[in-house]
């Protein structure tokens, strides 16, 4: 039998686990937030009833979605105050709670089921965000950074920036900046000791970090009350002055024959029904806000305006006549629909070559992997097609090294090499995980 002090560890840490999984009655507004980067071999359980599938980029994830990484795997998901949540290979996270206080407030709650992650949480005021690991929490109230590894047996916290206090069955562990926490799983005790242990993905999680801090831009507070997707639109793209619309965005290396709607995915999402997931990697903010605009000598451009929504597709103004209309499948199935009619990157055969053409918009390029995209876009526009260098250092893992945007997924599923075409004639639709 149990003695006494036995009895009591068992039900605190019985306690302790109900009051992870309680839910509050008032978070009941549905959110969505930003598979911003797929790089490899990445799975995802929308919590639809599919199990998992073949993740992509600008998937919305919601309240009980899974995304799990291959051996090759690296993920990053953004909110919408521009945290981030950086997944490496063989990790496995549940968003357990995404909802909306009645007061506004965004509460996040990941659970880490195995594996490494990151959070670099930006301290937005009034939020909240929660990590799990076994019966072990921590919440951030504050701007923090930091690395959290999970094994069957043990569990570290290394906080880089800021600091966290991790709630156990024991008690709570303060971990200041520059310390790790070990915490024994099995037997419910830990230890701090000062310094943090190098990791092989500290290099691509500061990579990316650092990519967001070159690219952001608190500009996002005159077009959109949220701050996800900023950088990619300053580093794909750039904003102008159009005389009688204001102001604009649009992509690089857009000419007159590309449109919005060349690569994406119909997609469902519980919660949301359909909703059109864009291929390109800048595609998040301008598709699920404002309005896309055909102006006349210039083509397509983004006008930020209106609301927030994950439904359906973005409002469009002025199209030509010969544009066909996107619209949501019907009917009563959860799959992925994908389209696939633009043209797709090349990469140089055992170079770090890349070759862009007229109307990609910036599909297929890493992030900040292609230096000068301004000029370069006006070479391309100019000439049809141009190559560039790709700086490895800065990209990572590329987007045509295994996985990414739904464009690449259908060329995948079909087994055939991209196409190289812009005619609205050669759209190619392939459904998969009906």
């Amino acid at each position: 039998m149990l003695n006494h002090t036995a009895k009591l560890r068992v039900f605190a840490a019985a306690a302790f686990c109900l009051l992870l999984s309680v839910p509050s009655f008032a978070d009941s507004q549905a959110r969505a937030v930003r598979l911003s980067n797929v790089q490899g071999d990445v799975q995802v359980d929308r919590n639809a009833g599919q199990g998992y599938e073949k993740a992509f980029l600008n998937l919305p994830l919601t309240q009980g979605a899974q995304v799990q990484t291959g051996t090759d795997g690296r993920a990053e998901v953004e909110f919408e105050d521009g945290s981030t949540l950086h997944m490496t290979p063989g990790s496995q996270v549940e968003f357990a709670q995404l909802s909306l206080r009645d007061s506004g407030a965004k509460v996040s709650t990941v659970h880490l089921l195995k594996g490494t992650a990151y959070v670099n949480y930006t301290g937005a005021k009034d939020d909240e965000f929660a990590l799990t690991f076994g019966l072990q929490k921590f919440s951030l109230n504050h701007a923090a950074h930091v690395r959290i590894n999970m094994t069957d047996n043990t569990a570290t916290v290394a906080v880089f920036k800021g600091d966290v206090q991790v709630q156990d069955p024991s008690g709570t562990v303060d971990v200041s900046e520059k310390h790790t926490a070990t915490f024994d799983l099995k037997q419910n005790q830990s230890t701090v000791a000062k310094g943090i242990t190098s990791e092989p993905d500290d290099a691509w999680d500061k990579q990316q970090e650092q990519y967001h801090q070159e690219y952001a831009s608190k500009s996002y507070n005159n077009y959109s009350p949220y701050a996800y997707g900023t950088s990619d639109l300053n580093y794909y793209g750039s904003f102008f002055n159009a005389p009688g619309y204001g102001m604009m965005w649009q992509p690089y290396f857009a000419g007159a024959g590309w449109d919005p709607f060349m690569n994406g995915a119909w997609a469902y999402s519980p919660g949301f029904g359909y909703s059109w997931v864009s291929g390109y990697p800048w595609g998040w903010t301008p598709y699920n806000y404002g309005s896309w605009v055909f102006l006349p000598g210039r083509g397509w451009a983004w006008q930020p305006g209106g609301v927030w929504s994950t439904r359906n597709a973005p409002r469009i103004i002025g199209a030509p006549s010969h544009f066909v209309t996107p619209q949501a499948p019907s009917g009563s199935g959860h799959g992925t629909i994908v389209v696939s009619h633009g043209p797709m990157p090349v990469a140089g055969d055992r170079t770090n070559r890349l070759g862009i053409f007229s109307n990609s918009a910036g599909l297929g390029i890493p992030r900040g992997a292609v230096r000068n995209m301004g000029d370069l876009s006006h070479t391309v526009q100019r000439t049809g097609f141009a190559t560039a260098r790709v700086h490895t250092e800065s990209a990572g893992t590329s987007y045509w090294h295994g996985g990414g945007s739904p464009a690449q997924m259908g060329a995948a599923h079909s087994m055939t090499a991209p196409r190289i075409s812009s005619s609205r004639s050669s759209v190619s639709h392939s459904s998969v995980h009906h």
